[in-house]
């Protein structure tokens, strides 16, 4: 994303709200993930992938999905604001997919570290799946539209722009960039 022009202070703006709703976000899900809870007993920590979703559905569809719809909305928005804070708009979808993902599951790992200190707290690989699997798919749902579409926006204004017609502040991409300078190669002396 460049900064020059109009465009720059409304990148700016737009990564710094991601950052500040990022840090909102983040606070939010700590106060819920690591208060102790005062319960009279713990269950064991689950470390067997999916047991605890068989468990969920099992127990009924109203209890599977509440738990389900729990660990897939903890961490989602993650999926949204953290490319938003990235401020990025010509990137590979792939690559800002591999990369939220990444950063979603490593938060995911670093709460569930952190609930082996917290009364009432056990470790649970569910929800790191299902929390992993939310960041997903609402990176999946919401980021690549949105690039688009403000990638759309921002390039309809030079676009109607005819010739002779004022088009705006060049953005670097466009400026004229000139020759290309060359260093000239020097022997290595013995």
């Amino acid at each position: 994303m460049q900064r020059q022009g109009s465009g720059g202070s409304a990148a700016i703006g737009f990564r710094v709200a991601g950052g500040v709703l990022l840090l909102a976000h983040l606070a939010l899900v700590a106060w819920l993930t690591l208060r102790p809870l005062d319960v009279p007993w713990v269950t064991a920590a689950n470390l067997e992938p999916l047991a605890g979703i068989r468990a969920d559905l099992a127990a009924g569809p109203v209890r599977a999905a509440r738990r389900i719809g729990e660990g897939l909305l903890l961490l989602a928005p993650l999926g949204i604001l953290l490319p938003m804070a990235g401020g990025r708009l010509a990137v590979s979808p792939w690559a800002s997919l591999a990369r939220t993902v990444a950063a979603g599951a490593l938060l995911s790992l670093g709460i569930e570290l952190l609930q082996t200190a917290v009364p009432g707290r056990v470790v649970d690989v569910d929800s790191l799946l299902l929390n992993t699997a939310g960041v997903a798919l609402a990176h999946l749902l919401v980021v690549p539209a949105g690039r688009a579409r403000l990638r759309r926006g921002g390039s309809a204004g030079r676009r109607q722009a005819g010739p002779g017609k004022e088009r705006g502040p060049l953005l670097r991409e466009d400026a004229p960039q000139g020759h290309t300078p060359t260093i000239p190669r020097v022997g290595i002396a013995p």
